[in-house]
């Protein structure tokens, strides 16, 4: 097994992603009825003329629909990305083999021989988190991924998944988790600190609280779907630190609080990977980059953070 094949180090050089979770669904984002597959395609057609060529997906996303549309901007476009895909470890999923079966059905829909990071979307029972952990080296050993991640695992479990990985030769590349300026459990409860340690990514989803901080919605002015109900009270709660990150956006040349936002996350280390759903959200997204929020920037972002 060459290092190639198992080492997440390629990761440390990506700055932001982008998350294709709502290209594949119906449910929460609100599918097709408010935007549709083109949107998907220019979405990730703006996001690599940007630079932003990080896509993270798995196979739960609209039950493989979004691994699917992936795979077929990447051949209509010519384009290739490095890809995040996940296995999810449904309750009647027993054996081992069933990781091997559910990541070649994500290759068969992404149309590859192999992904670049292969995660384990969440630790959950019947079986132990060591089980599965194991399993993700035999994918690597299988060069069926050329490095292996987690997501939504606390500190103990990731350290337990580490560990298992290590007795494998085989590096933990990555956990991702829920962080943005609404949610920065992260760095109170020692995860971040245990990444840094450990050298492991911290991928953040959601960076932009699914919305809440891109300075789009107010109590009058709120999602439809089942973002409705949940930003109800947030929505207002929010407006003091969505105008700091307007005030502080605007001191850099008109950066939108979204921008602003985003940025803050790479300051801290992070890894983001906001969605996008059309061409306009991917090219704001990317105009996060190249620019740098200044300590005591992130500081007055971090001080308003803890204030909500």
């Amino acid at each position: 097994m060459s290092d190639m094949q198992h080492d997440g180090d390629f990761l440390n050089a990506v700055e932001m992603g982008v998350g294709n979770w709502a290209w594949g669904d119906r449910i929460f984002w609100g599918g097709r009825r408010l935007y549709s597959d083109a949107d998907s395609r220019a979405a990730f057609e703006a996001s690599v003329a940007a630079g932003i060529t990080f896509v993270d997906t798995a196979e739960v996303y609209g039950l493989g629909r979004a691994e699917r549309l992936l795979g077929q901007f990447m051949r209509e476009s010519g384009q290739q990305v490095t890809i995040a895909t996940k296995f999810y470890p449904m309750p009647w999923r027993w054996a081992k083999g069933a990781m091997r079966r559910a990541l070649r059905g994500s290759l068969r829909r992404l149309g590859v021989s192999r992904v670049d990071l292969y995660q384990i979307h969440f630790p959950v029972p019947p079986r132990p988190i060591e089980f599965w952990v194991d399993a993700l080296a035999d994918m690597v050993q299988e060069d069926l991924t050329r490095a292996v991640g987690v997501s939504n695992y606390d500190t103990d479990q990731m350290r337990r998944a580490y560990e298992v990985l290590a007795r494998r030769g085989v590096t933990l590349a990555s956990n991702q988790v829920e962080y943005s300026l609404l949610h920065r459990d992260p760095e109170q409860n020692g995860l971040m600190a245990a990444c840094e340690e450990l050298g492991v990514r911290l991928i953040a989803y959601s960076p932009l609280a699914k919305g809440l901080l891109t300075g789009k919605y107010t109590p009058e002015n709120l999602p439809t779907g089942l973002r409705k109900r949940s930003f109800r009270e947030k929505a207002g709660r929010v407006q003091p630190l969505v105008a700091r990150l307007r005030e502080i956006g605007e001191a850099h040349g008109g950066k939108t609080p979204a921008q602003v936002a985003l940025n803050w996350t790479i300051r801290k280390g992070v890894l983001p990977i906001p969605g996008a759903r059309n061409a306009q959200q991917a090219e704001q997204n990317a105009g996060a980059l190249g620019w740098h929020l200044t300590d005591e920037e992130v500081a007055v972002l971090d001080e308003a953070s803890a204030a909500l």
